[in-house]
């Protein structure tokens, strides 16, 4: 068994060698550039791809996909550990998962066994459907509202929150107490 993102347990179900058709296909997506379909019906657990790159540390990743020199949002990367980032570009050495677009309603999650980072589904696939995970990129804290303009989502679900990062935590009692005291001290 491994640990989703979520802290679920997924277990590690390989492809059926039996069928020669394959799992997915690659082709233009109506969510964003290319996307990643099912071929074939996928079942609900299967280890669908391996999330693959070039390995490297966040200092790297920076230099490589500056969000302040990007007209709009667009890199490959997927955080392996505190330390590890995998550079899925073609370029890098990515392959077809680097393809895998995010969706608010997603019917893929990415689980990380070991070193490695593999797609699961989440439920059952039928053929021809785009596979999307939640992308979930972390928030700052800082300029969470800019970011949810930069980092907008085009998923087009009905529970679509507009942005490719992490729900908003809902404020506790506590922090909106602490807010109106800051503003009535004033």
């Amino acid at each position: 068994m491994s640990k989703s993102q979520n802290g679920r347990e997924a277990p590690l179900e390989p492809q059926r060698k039996g069928n020669s058709e394959p799992l997915y296909v690659v082709r233009n997506s109506p969510i964003h550039g290319r996307g990643v379909f099912a071929n074939r019906y996928i079942r609900k657990g299967t280890r669908i791809l391996e999330y693959q790159g070039e390995r490297i540390s966040n200092r790297e990743a920076d230099k490589r996909y500056d969000d302040t020199k990007m007209k709009r949002h667009h890199t490959f990367l997927f955080t392996l550990d505190k330390k590890t980032v995998i550079d899925g570009a073609v370029s890098a050495g990515g392959g077809d998962a680097s393809f895998i677009n995010h969706s608010c309603d997603p019917n893929c999650e990415a689980i990380i066994t070991g070193k490695k980072i593999f797609i699961h589904a989440l439920r059952g696939i039928e053929p021809g459907v785009e596979l999307a995970y939640d992308y979930q990129y972390e928030r700052t804290g800082k300029n969470d509202a800019e970011l949810e303009k930069f980092y907008f989502c085009r998923c087009g679900s009905d529970n679509c929150r507009g942005s490719i990062m992490k729900p908003a935590k809902p404020r506790t009692r506590k922090a909106k107490r602490a807010s109106r005291n800051r503003k009535s001290a004033k």
